[in-house]
């Protein structure tokens, strides 16, 4: 299966150099492969390797390379300065490719400039669009709640297979990458708030409450999150307000990249599924097109709430409720259509009887809404 992003990178690659980061085993290796085979004399680098390594520093790759594909090169010193000179003075039909875990998103943030070098992609989890070229929406729907959508889970389709990868994965996560950005002391305190998270998905979460259950500073609750979701093992959305300060300052909603890892019922793993898609929908218009898309909520102060905002600019474009059910259109939906009638407001369902309008609201099949998103 073809990568969402296969057609964008390799017309990218005739430009400037391509990074593409995210979570570890989301697929970035095997996809950097699948675009080798698209060049007839590639050659693929990883810094992990020792003689890749020897390769990379003493640049003894062959000539005539037409695509060059750098792994974990930010393990390399100076980095940076390799990649920019390695640009600067490659031949006019050598394309470079770059891929890295989050790691590699972090480090490319300081430091030495690679600016008007490289197009960045953030290579997502599958999603119903995806799975959706091979399976029918609602059950890639049904496989993303149960499964996640970790292509090797996924893949699978069985949830014995994918507890055990999962476990796995997450234990490899703690032991080599946190410590990465903490100290080993930290380990056990950040698994702890892992956990507590995974049963808060998709819910406000208060760093102060959080602060009291692990007996830490809420600055340093704070710091543990941004590690997490540095690690893209989380991410989090804010409410949305145009007074951006005032968005910041009030309480995210947290979810996991890999639904597989709330611990919830049906309509908390939806609820993530969505949040999931409709974040990869946000970074590939952002990515692909510079749209600046952004995924919020929206909430008032007597808790009125819907579920997911889209935002364009930092104005509100369309708004998103997700049920499980069918039971009717949600109030605070009805509420919202009210103060904002001219915004697109749309219900999701998953187990729908019949799809419906009313008073301006859509009432839509969750699995046909979402398989019809940008990515």
């Amino acid at each position: 299966m073809k990568r969402y992003l296969h057609q964008l990178i390799l017309k990218d690659l005739n430009k400037k150099m391509v990074f593409i980061t995210g979570p570890r085993q989301v697929g970035k290796t095997y996809f950097a492969k699948q675009i080798m085979t698209e060049f007839p004399n590639s050659v693929y680098l990883n810094f992990d390797d020792i003689d890749h390594a020897k390769i990379i520093q003493k640049r003894t790759w062959p000539i005539n390379t037409d695509l060059l594909i750098f792994d974990e090169i930010y393990k390399m010193k100076k980095w940076k300065i390799f990649l920019k000179g390695t640009f600067d003075t490659k031949t006019e039909n050598q394309k470079i490719l770059v891929t890295g875990s989050a790691r590699l998103e972090t480090f490319r943030q300081g430091g030495e400039s690679l600016a008007g070098r490289y197009f960045h992609y953030r290579l997502n989890p599958l999603s119903v669009k995806e799975l959706s070229a091979g399976l029918p929406p609602d059950e890639a729907l049904v496989r993303l709640n149960k499964l996640g959508g970790f292509p090797e889970p996924q893949l699978s389709n069985n949830e014995n297979e994918a507890n055990r990868w999962r476990q796995q994965y997450y234990s490899d996560l703690i032991r080599e990458d946190i410590l990465e950005f903490s100290k080993i002391q930290e380990i056990r305190a950040i698994k702890i708030l892992a956990e507590l998270l995974r049963k808060r998905a998709g819910s406000p979460i208060s760093h102060f409450s959080l602060s009291l259950d692990l007996q830490i500073s809420p600055h340093t609750v704070s710091k543990y999150i941004a590690i997490l979701e540095s690690l893209y093992i989380i991410f989090s959305i804010r409410p949305f307000h145009k007074n951006i300060a005032r968005s910041i300052l009030k309480e995210p909603k947290i979810y996991f990249y890999d639904t597989g890892l709330v611990l919830g019922d049906e309509g908390k793993r939806l609820e993530n599924t969505a949040a999931v898609s409709l974040l990869k929908h946000a970074q590939y218009l952002n990515d692909s097109c510079g749209k600046n898309i952004s995924l919020h909520y929206l909430r008032t102060k007597d808790g009125k709430e819907i579920d997911f905002l889209l935002a364009e600019e930092n104005e509100f474009k369309q708004a998103v409720e997700v049920k499980l059910s069918d039971s009717g259109i949600s109030r605070h939906l009805k509420y919202f259509k009210n103060k904002f009638p001219d915004i697109p407001m749309v219900q999701l369902v998953q187990n729908l009887r019949q799809a419906r309008e009313e008073d301006g609201i859509s009432v839509v099949s969750a699995a046909a809404w979402l398989a019809q998103l940008s990515a």
